[in-house]
């Protein structure tokens, strides 16, 4: 189809709408590309790291051969007026059980640009659709498979991992792959474009519409369908904010505010598309090459909390809790932070030093994690022996690849990989998603607070009266998507669910008063109602703490039976803080 078609369309469309010419408008804003500013294209994170589900129903490795049709069963499915679905119909679309169509549409919703989840639970078709397409990002193949196309979509690459690694640990599998043949995360970001790179034909395909009375390769895309990119893509000016989708481009600019944008070719919005890809790609290269030859950009890179390999050290933030509109800064909105690298150390990061929305705490070890932050996503990965404290996680907080580590958080829901004897202290208000190699895994109720925790839920949206930590939902398969910890060709396996933590062994988890958030809101206790059991439980512990100092104080002693018992407590705690990892607590003591 020729441009000058898709504008006889536009006018036919637009001439019974033609506003009074007396009416004064406001011209739109003329678009970046044409007033000459160099744009970066860039994927977003956000649907590939933390929307990707090991579902094989919802793994479509033929492109729009089938969710072309899946789309049009779907829109004759949805609400005439919205455009949505809702679990049921997802259901029957996909013939698959109401609870996975659920999770579907609340795994979409936790990584729509939106911040605003639709009360009705429903989601729009073609951000459903796009969903769908890129579950097959990551996608392991069978050995023998010999198309080098989609090999390509894999990874990192199936065969640096064959029948290798399944029989290690989840830290025995980070630490067997150093850092250098690990994906960095500018690697991970150059693999996704260039996954949308390749599949953008496809992807056009599935969002455009054909012209009435032209053949089925004549399609057009309008400026609102275009705008469901902005599920996949970000742009932004070369070193400087992020921009809307929409004034990105030449083709929707300059179009009536008080009318419909006129449709374009979908090819039009290919070609586009495809040069601000290789050119971003590019842009991308040369960084790397920067970064190796000499001094960098640093506005351009992700924002590093420290420096890795800090040992015996407690780092503690002195700034406020009260800096929170970096959230709504489109300036950040490609930063992310990162807590790396720690061993026997405290670590305390608040709102005022978080940069970006999310945060990952990686490769940590022997450690006390504090992220008191309001944030929308964090990541928790390739650790051991720690405890991680969270703040309020408005999206989603991902655990992989962690051995014997306590998470306490408020999320709204979280997704646990690959862990080995991990116990999660949830406030969460969707199911707990489990799923590979899991072994041991404990889950308990929420078991601390900190001054602002209430006044950073409500930010970002949790509720406080919903909390189904001892509900996870186990999805009995290998995920497809991680050829790390199952190389291609290993067979499914039944994943393991997670035990609810004995009562007798749940206690409070109070964050010290030295970190310096005891004054600084009005949270005074746990917002999460405790269960009767594990509130009995607690209660009647305290109460044996208090029978015991009652009883040591009421003793008649001689002074040299008192230097005993005290010596014989003094030993027995020394053995609890090392059997229960609080040893690590007093590290950050020291210099104090």
């Amino acid at each position: 189809m020729t441009t000058s078609r898709a504008g006889e369309v536009g006018e036919a469309e637009m001439s019974d709408e033609r506003p009074d010419p007396s009416t004064p408008t406001t011209p739109p804003p003329p678009s970046a590309s044409a007033a000459g500013v160099p744009l970066l294209l860039r994927p977003r994170r956000e649907p590939f790291e933390y929307g990707l589900l090991p579902i094989p129903k919802l793994i479509f490795s033929d492109g729009t051969l089938t969710l072309g049709p899946l789309r049009d069963k779907l829109l004759g499915l949805s609400s005439p007026c919205s455009g949505c679905v809702d679990a049921l119909a997802l259901a029957e679309a996909l013939q698959i059980s109401p609870d996975l169509a659920r999770l579907v549409l609340d795994t979409l919703a936790s990584v729509l640009p939106s911040d605003t989840p639709d009360p009705a639970g429903t989601a729009d078709v073609y951000d459903l659709v796009l969903f769908l397409y890129i579950q097959s990002y990551k996608r392991l193949l069978p050995k023998a498979h010999k198309d080098s196309a989609a090999v390509a979509d894999v990874w990192p690459s199936t065969s640096a991992f064959d029948g290798y690694f399944s029989a290690l640990s989840p830290i025995q599998l980070v630490r067997s792959n150093s850092r250098r043949s690990m994906p960095s995360q500018a690697d991970e970001e150059a693999h996704q474009l260039s996954y949308l790179q390749k599949h953008m034909a496809n992807i056009l395909g599935l969002l455009a519409e054909s012209v009435e009375g032209e053949d089925d390769e004549s399609l057009v895309l309008t400026l609102e369908r275009f705008e469901h990119l902005s599920f996949l893509i970000q742009i932004s000016e070369k070193g400087g904010e992020e921009i809307p989708l929409r004034q990105a481009p030449p083709f929707f600019a300059n179009s009536d505010p008080d009318m419909p944008a006129v449709p374009v070719p979908a090819a039009q919005v290919h070609d586009w598309l495809l040069q601000n890809i290789a050119d971003s790609l590019e842009h991308a290269a040369e960084k790397v090459r920067v970064k190796e030859n000499g001094p960098v950009n640093t506005s351009d890179l992700d924002v590093a909390m420290t420096d890795a390999c800090m040992s015996h050290t407690r780092t503690q933030s002195s700034s406020s809790l009260s800096g929170t509109s970096v959230h709504n800064n489109a300036g950040y909105s490609r930063s992310q932070s990162f807590v790396e690298g720690f061993s026997k150390a405290s670590v305390v990061k608040q709102a005022s030093d978080i940069k970006g929305h999310s945060v990952k705490v990686l490769n940590c070890h022997d450690s006390v994690i504090y992220v008191l932050a309001p944030l929308k996503y964090a990541t928790i990965y390739g650790c051991s022996d720690a405890t991680v404290v969270l703040g309020a996680i408005g999206k989603a907080v991902r655990v992989e690849h962690c051995e014997r580590v306590q998470v306490i958080t408020a999320a709204r829901r979280i997704r646990i990989a690959n862990c080995r004897e991990c116990v999660f202290f949830l406030g969460v208000n969707q199911q707990p998603l489990i799923l590979g190699d899991n072994h041991k895994l404990q889950v308990a109720p929420f078991n601390t607070f900190y001054s602002q925790l209430e006044e950073h839920m409500a930010q970002v949206g949790i509720d406080a009266t919903i909390s189904r930590w001892n509900e996870p939902l186990v999805l009995g398969m290998v995920d497809p998507h991680d050829s790390l910890s199952h190389p291609a060709g290993v067979s499914d396996v039944q994943a393991e669910s997670a035990t609810c933590l004995d009562p007798d062994q749940f206690s409070s988890f109070l964050i010290p008063k030295w970190l310096g958030v005891e004054s600084l809101g009005s949270t005074k206790y746990n917002p999460f109602p405790l269960p009767e059991i594990y509130k009995a439980s607690e209660k009647k512990n305290n109460s044996v703490v208090c029978d015991i100092q009652q009883a040591i104080r009421d003793a008649q002693l001689e002074e040299s039976r008192k230097r005993e018992l005290a010596c014989a407590l003094h030993v027995h705690f020394k053995d609890w803080l090392y059997a229960s990892g609080n040893i690590r607590q007093l590290y950050c003591l020291q210099g104090d």
